[in-house]
This record gives C-alpha cells, sequence and structure tokens, in this order.
C-alpha cells in the first residue's frame, strides 16, 4: 500500500464522525441497511417503539428514512412540543400529589399534536385559505355520515389557532385544563387555608385523607373529560378520508425523547401515554408512528397499573437494534468505500486497512470488537483512533491498535458515564472501584468489590446514595437471604449496561449484555457465577491486570 493511499487531501483518513447523523454527506452514501433498518421502513411491519443504547444507530436509521421516502417522513422534535412547560407547571405537580392520573389529558395531547401535524402535511395546510380548502374538500367528502361531520367540529373549536406551531397548541390546551382546574379548586370543596389562581402554594400532601380523596376524584373527572370523542372520530376520519390509499402513507417520527427533564416521573408519564396515542393510531392503515427511545429510559417507565395492563402490548412491538459482527464489518467496509473516493486506490473493504490474520494474534477486526459494545460507534470510534495515531498515511499494524486502544477505552468509560448518568447519579464512583483490580475476579472478590459501592451510601457527597440503596434494600431489610437477594440487582444492572462479564465454571465463556442480554434477569444464573471480568471496552481504561492462570 502506497505512503499517499490513506491521506485524503492533506488530511488523514478516517471513517468520519462516530455520530452518523452528524456526517450526514457520508450517511448518504454509506448508509448500511441492516435487518433492523428494513424492518423500521417495513409498511406492514408494526414494531414501532425503536429501543437501542446510545451510539447504536437509531438516529442515522430515521434520518435514512427521511432520505428513502421524502415527501412522506414527519418528523416531530420534542424540544418544539413545549414538554418542558407542561411538567414544569405546579398545577401538574399538585394534581400528580393527588394521585390523579393525568393520562387521559396527556394521550388526547398526543393524539391531537400527530393529528394536526399529519394534517398540515398531507395538505399543505400553512396558510388560512389552505386550512378553507382542506375543511371544504374534507365536508363535502364525508357529508353522509353523521359522526365524522361532528368529528370536524373539532377542527373548528380551535378556529385559525389549530393551525399554529405545534408548542403553541399544546400550550394552549394545556392552560385552558389549568383554567378549569383552578376553577374548581375555587368551588364548593372547603380548603383548608387559600387556594390561589395557580395552585402554586399548595401541595396534595398538605390535606386529610378525606379532603385529598373528594379533591382527586373531582379534578379525576376534568381530566377525564379531555379524553374527546370527537378527537377519537378524527382519527377514524384519518385513516379512511385523509390517509385514504397507499400512495398517502406516511411515516410519523419521535426521536431526542431522552432530554434531560425538569420533573422525570411527569415526563416518563408523558413516553408513557406517547405509547398508548402510538398504540390507539395504529388502526390508521397508512400511518406508521415510529418512536425512537433509548434503552434506559424504556426500562425506567412505569408500565404498571396506570398503562392500562397494556404493558406486553408495547414490549411486543418494541423492536431491540442489535448488531452481529458481520453486519459491523459490513458496515465500516461501506463507510471505508464511501470515505476512499478522493484516495489514490479505491478502498472496497475494512480488512484492506488492518494488519493480516495470523496465528499469533488473530483476527485484528475480530479483536476490536471483542472490545466494543457491539456499536456501529464503538467499532468507528476506534479505528478512527488509530488511524489518528498512525500518522503515516498506512494501513494499520498491530501497533496501531494496541496504542490506540487505551485512549479509546478511557473515551468508552467516559461514554458509558454520560449514557447512565442521569439514572444513576455518579455512576463513574462504582466504575473507578474497580480500578487497577486483578481479572477475572472470583465471586468473593467480586462481592467485596460490591460491598464497597455499598458504603458509598454513607459519604454525604455521593450522590448515588438513592439509586445505589434500592437496588442494595434487601440487605438491609432482610437478615436472611441468598447472595442474589442482596446483590442481585446491582449485579444485573453492571452486567446489563455493558460494565460486567459472567461466567458459571472456569471452563465456560464469559457471557456479556450485548450477546446474552436476559442472562442477568434469571436467579438461577445469578447464583451459578464463579468469575466476573470487566468488559474489554474498560479494561485499559481501568488499568487493570490480568491473571493469564485463571483466563
Amino acid at each position: 500500500m502506497s505512503q499517499r493511499r490513506l491521506r485524503r487531501r492533506g488530511a488523514n483518513f478516517t471513517l468520519g464522525a462516530e455520530q452518523a447523523e452528524a456526517d450526514r454527506q457520508l450517511l448518504r452514501s454509506a448508509f448500511y441497511e441492516s435487518d433492523d433498518y428494513l424492518t423500521i421502513s417495513d409498511k406492514d411491519d408494526h414494531r414501532c417503539f425503536l429501543i437501542a443504547r446510545t451510539g447504536s444507530g437509531k438516529s442515522a436509521a430515521l434520518q435514512q428514512l427521511e432520505e428513502d421516502f421524502p415527501g412522506h417522513v414527519v418528523r416531530i422534535i420534542p424540544e418544539d412540543l413545549s414538554l418542558q412547560y407542561i411538567t414544569n407547571l405546579r398545577v401538574m405537580r399538585f394534581l400528580d400529589d393527588l394521585e390523579v392520573s393525568l393520562d387521559p389529558l396527556f394521550i388526547a395531547l398526543w393524539k391531537h399534536v400527530l393529528l394536526v401535524e399529519l394534517i398540515r402535511h398531507r395538505y399543505n395546510v400553512n396558510t388560512p385559505a389552505a386550512k378553507a380548502n382542506f375543511l371544504t374538500t374534507l365536508r363535502d367528502r364525508i357529508r353522509r355520515d353523521p359522526g365524522k361531520r361532528a368529528a370536524l367540529d373539532y377542527l373548528e373549536e380551535f378556529q385559525d389557532r389549530f393551525w399554529v406551531e405545534a408548542d403553541q397548541r399544546v400550550k394552549e390546551i394545556t392552560e385552558k385544563f389549568e383554567e378549569k382546574i383552578n376553577k374548581e379548586a375555587k368551588g364548593k370543596v372547603a380548603l383548608p387555608g387559600s387556594v390561589d389562581a395557580s395552585l402554586g402554594a399548595t401541595s396534595g400532601d398538605t390535606y386529610s385523607s378525606e379532603v385529598r380523596t373528594e379533591l382527586a376524584d373531582r379534578f379525576q373527572k376534568i381530566v377525564n373529560e379531555t379524553q374527546m370523542a370527537r378527537l377519537n372520530k378524527m382519527v377514524k376520519v384519518l385513516d379512511e378520508d385523509i390517509l385514504e390509499s397507499r400512495q398517502n402513507f406516511t411515516y410519523v417520527v419521535i426521536d431526542d425523547l431522552d432530554r434531560d427533564w425538569v420533573d422525570e416521573k411527569l415526563a416518563n408519564g408523558l413516553i408513557r401515554c406517547l405509547f398508548r396515542a402510538v398504540l390507539d393510531l395504529q388502526r390508521v392503515t397508512n400511518l406508521k408512528v415510529i418512536v425512537a427511545l433509548r434503552t434506559n429510559i424504556f426500562e425506567h417507565l412505569d408500565f404498571g397499573h396506570r398503562s392500562g395492563g397494556q404493558e406486553e402490548k408495547f414490549r411486543a412491538l418494541a423492536l431491540r437494534m442489535r448488531w452481529t459482527a458481520t453486519e459491523l464489518q459490513e458496515l465500516v467496509s461501506e463507510r471505508i468505500r464511501a470515505a476512499s473516493v478522493n484516495l489514490d486506490v479505491r478502498l472496497n473493504s475494512v480488512y484492506e486497512i488492518l494488519p493480516r490474520t495470523n496465528q499469533t494474534r488473530g483476527d485484528a477486526l475480530e479483536y476490536m470488537l471483542q472490545r466494543t459494545l457491539m456499536r456501529p460507534r464503538d467499532i468507528i470510534a476506534f479505528l478512527n483512533e488509530a488511524l489518528a495515531g498512525s500518522g503515516r498515511g498506512e494501513c494499520l499494524t498491530w501497533e496501531d491498535i494496541r496504542n490506540a486502544e487505551e485512549a479509546y477505552s478511557n473515551k468508552r468509560l467516559l461514554a458509558l458515564r454520560d449514557e447512565w448518568k442521569t439514572s444513576y447519579p455518579e455512576i463513574d464512583r462504582i466504575f473507578d472501584l474497580f480500578e487497577g483490580v486483578t481479572l477475572p475476579m472470583s465471586a468473593d472478590a467480586f462481592t467485596r468489590k460490591l460491598d464497597d459501592a455499598i458504603t458509598l451510601t454513607g459519604d454525604p457527597n455521593f450522590r448515588g446514595a438513592d439509586w445505589v440503596h434500592s437496588l442494595t434494600v434487601r440487605m438491609w431489610t432482610h437478615s436472611e437471604g441468598s447472595w442474589s437477594d442482596w446483590y442481585g440487582p446491582l449485579v444485573s444492572l453492571l452486567y446489563n449496561i455493558g460494565f460486567i462479564g459472567c461466567r458459571a465454571g472456569s471452563r465456560s465463556d464469559f457471557r456479556y449484555a450485548q450477546d446474552f442480554p436476559d442472562f442477568a434477569e434469571r436467579t438461577r444464573n445469578l447464583e451459578s457465577i464463579t468469575d466476573v471480568t470487566i468488559h474489554p471496552a474498560f479494561q485499559l481504561g481501568l488499568d487493570t491486570r490480568i491473571d493469564n492462570s485463571r483466563r
């Protein structure tokens, strides 16, 4: 390979940005159609909840969907919906304190947003004249159906405000709801103290149980009324008269629901209700609403009694993005083909820039993949790190890969912290406890590290005390119990996020979450653990040692 082969216009050759959606030009020419992407784009496949770890390619897949189906994809950006405004309203917190279910309101809000955006997109409604023309055409089409004619009254109720930007519509509906609650709060129930117009000075917890029950009942009736029958009838109109033909098939994409929220509990309620709204909209034949959500957010949604017993349906419609070694090989090869357009020699495979396989060191790509969580971002980051460190403009050597591994490992450890720190504050304090350990660890040695993690709850500066305590509560409340009873939840967390691997018996292989996602969910598996290791992606970042006699 020539000295110039891996140089492009004077710059070092790379595989592009680790976030594919941030490198639009390369993504457009090098997008890899995985089986998961084919499922997402399949109009007849009802799986619509795209659940994936950070760096798994979900945002890139949704961006490609817009490229492949121009004019048939509606993207709804949560940040444009004033959802932070809703969760930060004091009246919402007041009702939540009273344990009033806000689900009917939230479901109605989501249906309203989806309905309006679909109509605006389908008929290009962006002026009063376009709105009038749309209503005239639709009214003429459904004139023989009294139920559908009544549904159109729902559109007329909002008049011109129906067509304003989504955040304004959400605020208006929410403000009207707030007015009703405040009016009811000043009604006939004798409230202790005074309740001002915003309910801001009052918490639902300040009332006696009798008053709480009466208030909750009255406010729940108001909330339930927001699930208007005319809104549901409009969904029927959407199915039969707006998206009535296959040529009008429309995808709705909702991504970036994993931003930081003011109130996590209310935010989870909003997301859960989005799932229920999407479930209801599945009866619209020529519509597919795709909701992308990070794995950690999905697992923390409360699918309890408030979900209407639909948890099984939600999970049946979830597509969990996972990658095989073959798919990742083909993905990076596609990127190399696209990125090498301006090189002296065209490259077609990742193996053209890697050292040859030999009996001593093995397969270089396999070595690198073993140090990833089997996600596109990981392998791209590793290859880019090695290419940047090489600096010679030639294909990589084993020395380049080894030299790049420590920096790559440090960055992956930081990325793991950032991925989970919202749900588990200061989880990196747990990671740091394993710095310098000798691997693999026996079950006893690993347990001692878990004990060290648990003792962090006594540190007043440790912001993760609540979640660590909740995962180890049985240790404090049950004097009798097995190892899995006491440590199981914490072990499951470290396994499921990909930080550790486990094996049962020195002759067996270590198992990791990317290959065996359900391993830590079974008590018998936890009880059979004899050895634990840190995932190879993080070993150099933690400066671990390898005991070859127990390897």
